[in-house]
């Protein structure tokens, strides 16, 4: 599986700047345990899935 994983800079318009965030596209069909572990992983305060 092939996974859109990004790290954004939130209320920020400069690189490095606010707080960081995981964002995870295309996340519908992801389970809750998969979503935890790229929590985990990303090792940021806050992560996010995007999904249509």
């Amino acid at each position: 599986m092939e996974l859109n994983i990004y790290q954004v800079d939130a209320f920020s318009d400069k690189a490095f700047g606010g707080n960081p965030a995981g964002v995870v596209l295309d996340a519908k069909y992801l389970t809750e345990d998969i979503m935890q572990n790229i929590a985990k992983e990303m090792n940021l305060s806050e992560t996010a899935k995007a999904s249509q």
